[in-house]
């Protein structure tokens, strides 16, 4: 599956457009460590594009979050490494990652809000976000408090420095950034 198929399949799970941008900006994070690690960007992309297909119709029910996707996912034919990505990719139910696309999943999920976050506060200007910014932005935890900062921490299982992760998701957002409505 590419990007393009990716897409399409969760636009017809997914109509609010917030939730759209976020898949498509931790898609773009997931490929960017991807890309460092060495691992399959494509694939690791089209997770992330994936991962919240079931949002919506499990109601934010984070006790079906993940399960529902990956039921959707199999119906669909995806293939099931994929599949079993997404249906484990809800923190609350599981856990304990060991798998690289796991862990790289836990962590963009989150990283791509706070860089976000910081972006908006720069008029939108992702351009303007350094991993200077989000250092300081991480360490307050006011700022953005919806993102998990021990989740995105997780990265470091990877031997990934967060001021490493902070470039690369930044350099991965600023691949999509006109897609997400940013400078």
């Amino acid at each position: 599956m590419n990007r393009e198929d990716a897409l399409s399949l969760l636009k017809r799970y997914v109509k609010q457009e917030n939730l759209i941008k976020h898949c498509i900006a931790t898609a773009a994070i997931m490929k960017e460590v991807a890309k460092y690690l060495g691992e399959d960007e494509q694939k690791w992309e089209v997770i992330g594009i994936l991962h919240d297909i079931d949002y919506e119709l499990v109601a934010e029910d984070m006790s079906k979050h993940g399960l529902k996707g990956a039921e959707i996912l199999s119906e669909e034919g995806i293939a099931e490494d994929i599949v079993e990505v997404v249906k484990r990719h809800n923190h609350t139910i599981f856990g304990d990652y060991e798998k690289p696309v796991e862990i790289a999943l836990q962590a963009a999920d989150s990283i791509s809000g706070l860089i976000i976050a910081a972006a908006l506060v720069k008029k939108g200007r992702l351009s303007d976000v350094t991993p200077k910014t989000i250092k300081k932005k991480f360490k307050d935890k006011s700022f953005a408090a919806g993102c998990d900062r021990n989740r995105i921490r997780e990265i470091e299982k990877l031997n990934i420095e967060l001021p490493k992760f902070y470039e690369l998701g930044i350099r991965g957002l600023m691949n999509v950034k006109e897609e997400l409505g940013l400078e």
